[in-house]
């Protein structure tokens, strides 16, 4: 057998080994939206997934690293749009990195909402202490780059002049409404939830601008 051959062995048994591990996330995501959390088992991804319980076992030791992948890849995401959206604002398009953050996390408020939960339930969980400190180390580095963006915007002129942190935590206090909103069993009879959640976003956007805050001043060096 040629070295040439042997990798393209190689390279061919990570690409199977990654497609069937997306399959399992996707096997997995279905049940919990499905059955719930509680009610989905190692055994019943791998069947939903078509492949056997141990196999699964090759990529995840537990039903836990399962779930913490799932709040992973959705964190990696967010944080990838979030930092484009960073960069367009650094060019001058002032709404950028808001548009970005609330168009990540209304697209699917299913997904937003299981991660929720998920982080809730894995808090304590020391299996995957180390996955944890990754997702902690993630949302750590992309308040600091939202700090900064925020800081310079401010001192521009372009929004409110108060801590950076009022404009993010605003946003995000926005954000958690609209998902709840959409479980919601007083309101979520509507059907025209999409165009509910691009207007909720619209308002997030601009809503910390220059000269729409009515409150007490509370500048961002107090």
């Amino acid at each position: 057998m040629s070295i040439r051959s042997s990798t393209e062995q190689i390279r061919e048994k990570k690409k199977l080994f990654f497609i069937r591990e997306e399959r399992i996330i996707s096997a997995a995501l279905d049940l919990f939206f499905s059955d719930g959390i509680d009610n989905v088992t190692v055994s019943k991804i791998a069947t939903r997934a078509g492949i056997g319980k141990g196999t699964v076992y090759k990529h995840f030791m537990s039903k836990n690293e399962i779930l913490v992948r799932i709040m992973l890849d959705y964190e990696k995401q967010l944080s990838l749009n979030l930092s484009e959206g960073i960069k367009r604002a650094e060019a001058g398009e002032s709404g950028a990195a808001p548009k970005a953050y609330f168009q990540s996390r209304l697209a699917r408020p299913e997904l937003d909402r299981l991660v929720q939960q998920l982080e809730i339930r894995l808090a304590d969980a020391v299996d995957i202490s180390a996955q944890l400190e990754q997702l902690h180390s993630l949302r750590r580095s992309n308040e600091a780059s939202l700090s900064e963006m925020l800081s310079r915007q401010i001192d521009r002129g372009v929004l409110e002049n108060v801590p950076p942190h009022y404009h993010y935590l605003a946003c995000w206090a926005l954000a958690q409404g609209a998902v709840e909103l959409c479980f919601n069993k007083s309101w979520n009879y509507r059907l025209d939830t999409e165009e509910l959640m691009d207007f909720i976003a619209g308002i997030g956007i601009t809503m910390g601008n220059r000269g729409q805050y009515r409150g007490k001043r509370v500048k961002k060096n107090d």
